[in-house]
């Protein structure tokens, strides 16, 4: 094994090392709810039901659309990074095992996209929660070790450029 993928392994056992039963549970359940998007598709369908935030709401939407055809259909498959756990066959998951390709973490691109798209709402009530579930969803993904950090960092570089694209579009398109 190179160093850097050494060091990419000591990160996420330095992850390992933080496991108790009550984390372990509150970390799985936080990834859940980035599944497939679903807590950022509800957010967004959510931001459409009010006036003042249905642009954000499009925004949101629009970024997750980006994440999807970005993220998922084309870098995913173009990078084929193999996850930690194929490689390291010691490692124990808590959670069944994705399937995909480990670059860029989906779940943190897709929460970093909508969090930076909330930012349309001008509103710290909606924009602050939205940022600090982004962080807890791309922890859970390293604390769960079915990422490394590296794919952690670019879900987080990648998404904040789609939440910014989406907004930008959001804002020449409907303003």
């Amino acid at each position: 094994m190179d160093t850097f993928l050494n060091l990419e392994f000591g990160i996420l056992n330095f992850f390992a090392s933080l496991h108790f039963p009550f984390l372990d549970k509150l970390m799985i359940f936080i990834s859940a709810t980035g599944n497939a998007g679903i807590i950022w598709i509800v957010f967004g369908i959510a931001l459409l039901f009010f006036k003042d935030y249905r642009k954000c709401g499009v925004c949101v939407i629009m970024s997750l659309i980006f994440c999807l055809i970005i993220g998922n259909i084309t870098l995913k498959p173009l990078v084929a990074r193999t996850r930690p756990f194929d490689i390291d066959k010691t490692i124990s998951l808590l959670i069944s095992a994705p399937k995909d390709f480990s670059f860029p973490s989906g779940h943190t691109l897709s929460s970093f996209a909508a969090a930076t798209a909330s930012v349309y709402s001008k509103n710290k009530y909606i924009y602050v929660p939205a940022f600090i579930y982004a962080f807890l969803i791309a922890f859970s993904r390293l604390y769960l070790q079915v990422h490394f950090l590296t794919d952690i960092l670019g879900g987080v570089i990648i998404g904040i450029i789609l939440g910014f694209t989406a907004k930008k579009i959001t804002e020449k398109k409907l303003c």
